[in-house]
């Protein structure tokens, strides 16, 4: 047994049967929803749904990995751009729009890739160009990258599906033979944790094909983009959607990232992403809480889940750390099929580190929805001081408790739309608007190929499974699923025979702080994913201040708070 300071890796909460729903003879959407409704059947009166032993036929399931689709870099190019700011209050917006916008696959509709086994890992990084800043400081950066027209904000009924204008793909399995030009703005949006979130159309953009010829992945924003099921063929770029010619010749920006599952029961990740050339880097924990109450999925952070811990580690911001809590989260429409995702309680991002004196910290209070009313997947919030000695504001958990004499800006408006802001000292003092979710589509990642991964890497490991589902082959694809559950309970079973525990590869132990540190081959990891060879030119090192920077994972040491 582990002790309280580490997950417990190799014994099961539950010891009992595993649930399991058996494979429906039916492979259409009738036969999806019948299998799903015996599942939530099952799952009802559990206490934690996720610490489950659960098992689901291949057809219900994504096919992508857990590890891939769990991550917070859907717009790498907004978290790249944290530390552009000398402005402590102009760094809290950027942390503020790139909290907004790392979940933008958390829109759609409702499906679920792999579970991750013990000791599975998956590494990637992105290469995009950095945003532009407009003169009215005020307005929110110009990004170059898969972003459309803004358009009108949709009536709430159509933001349970997205625009009607755009279909929406097959719950388990996207189709990767539709097609749309890459410069049309259209995309695809799509993820949650253990579920994905899929709607808005699709989009093609060059890649490679997988094992069957005539499946060419097109579903770039699950993550697909550069999958490689063929051996013949090298890790894919991507072509990106820029809004102007100059963009195209700007320097990129890299983003490496890494991730490890570290425990089974229950079930938790680790992970790191570093933009060196920027200076910031984001670590954290990954576990969550799952409950069925009638016919809504509850989704609350796990007990290791501590929330996003982003650090910057050179001027100008060099010492700052930026704690992002996680909000709770609601699946709904579980017994009519029709899924949707609500958000409540809230999020809170406090700055700490850094230069002496008062400090920033924002609240976001998410909107309790109606039961009889349309979802409307509103917000508000509010960026206040806060003096690090005193710990009062511990207690402002809602942005009715925070004093007015302490309010900086306030914010509101639809996580799934626009958000506006403004400040409160200046009297004639507009709204503004802070970003624009409706414009921004995920930005794909770059993968290694398959010859070149180890085998517990995310898509060498699940390989067999991937190439089955998109030919449609759902029987094979879940014998192959099966093989591999069954060869982490035999090595689960070893590991009691000798009275040995497993040891992550990449990550400490140790994680009760939520701030995972990386071992030597963690480091050795991301500098080689840094490394990798780029289509564009990329940028070069800003200078840094090693002597106020907070130290880096990268280097072993844990940021100081």
């Amino acid at each position: 047994m582990a002790s309280k300071d580490k997950a417990d890796v190799d014994t099961p909460v539950d010891e009992g049967q595993a649930i399991s729903v058996p494979d429906a003879s039916d492979a259409g959407e009738s036969g999806k929803l019948k299998m799903i409704v015996q599942l939530v059947k099952k799952c009802l009166g559990v206490k934690d749904i996720a610490a489950m032993r659960l098992s689901l036929p291949a057809s219900l399931l994504e096919p992508i990995p857990n590890l891939e689709y769990w991550h917070y870099l859907d717009r790498p190019d907004l978290f790249a751009a944290i530390n552009d700011s000398d402005d402590p209050f102009e760094r809290m917006l950027a942390v503020l729009r790139f909290t907004f916008s790392k979940d933008l696959k958390f829109i759609g509709k409702v499906c679920k890739p792999y579970n991750s086994v013990l000791g599975e890992h998956f590494r990637s990084h992105w290469d995009v160009v950095p945003v532009d800043y407009p003169s009215d400081p005020n307005e929110p950066p110009i990004q170059h990258q898969y972003v459309s027209p803004p358009g009108a904000e949709p009536p709430a009924s159509s933001w349970l599906y997205g625009p009607a204008t755009h279909s929406m793909p097959d719950v388990a399995h996207p189709s990767y033979s539709e097609s749309a030009s890459i410069k049309s703005g259209k995309s695809t949006r799509s993820a949650l944790s253990g579920f994905s979130f899929m709607s808005r159309g699709h989009a093609t953009a060059k890649s490679t094909p997988a094992t069957s010829p005539e499946l060419v992945e097109t579903n770039l924003e699950a993550g697909m983009s550069s999958l490689s099921l063929a051996n013949d063929q090298s890790s894919a770029a991507v072509d990106l959607l820029e809004t102007d010619e100059t963009a195209a010749d700007k320097p990129r920006v890299r983003i490496a990232y890494l991730t490890e599952q570290v425990s089974h029961h229950p079930p938790i990740s680790a992970f790191y992403a570093t933009c060196p050339s920027r200076h910031v880097e984001m670590c954290g924990v990954d576990q969550i809480s799952a409950k069925v109450s009638g016919t809504t999925l509850r989704v609350m952070p796990g007990s290791f889940n501590k929330g996003i811990f982003v650090r910057i580690t050179g001027e100008p911001g060099a010492g700052e750390t930026y704690h992002i809590t996680h909000p709770v989260a609601s699946v709904n429409g579980l017994l009519r099929g029709s899924f949707y995702i609500t958000v409540g309680d809230t999020t809170i991002i406090t700055c700490s580190g850094g230069k002496d004196g008062q400090k920033l910290r924002t609240i976001i209070e998410y909107k309790e929805e109606s039961w009889l009313g349309r979802a409307q997947f509103m917000c508000e919030g509010v960026i206040h001081t806060y003096e690090p000695k005193e710990s009062v504001h511990e207690e402002w958990t809602r942005v009715k408790h925070v004093p007015r004499d302490r309010i900086l800006a306030v914010f509101d408006g639809s996580w799934r739309y626009k958000i506006r802001w403004k400040r409160v000292d200046a009297p004639d003092s507009e709204y503004a608007t802070l970003i624009d979710l409706s414009t921004l589509h995920v930005v794909p990642k770059v993968v290694r190929p398959l010859e070149k991964q180890l085998p517990n890497e995310s898509r060498k490991l699940w390989e067999n499974v991937t190439s089955r589902l998109l030919r449609k082959e759902y029987s094979e694809a879940t014998k192959h699923k099966l093989a591999i559950e069954q060869k982490q309970r035999d090595d689960a079973a070893e590991r009691k025979r000798r009275g040995t525990q497993f040891i992550p590869r990449y990550f400490g132990p140790d994680i009760s702080s939520g701030q995972p540190k990386l071992t030597e081959e963690g480091r050795r990891a991301i500098e080689e994913e840094l490394k990798e060879p780029a289509d564009h030119k990329l940028e070069e090192d800003r200078p840094s201040t090693p002597a106020t920077a907070t130290p880096s994972p990268s280097n072993g040491e844990a940021a100081k708070a």
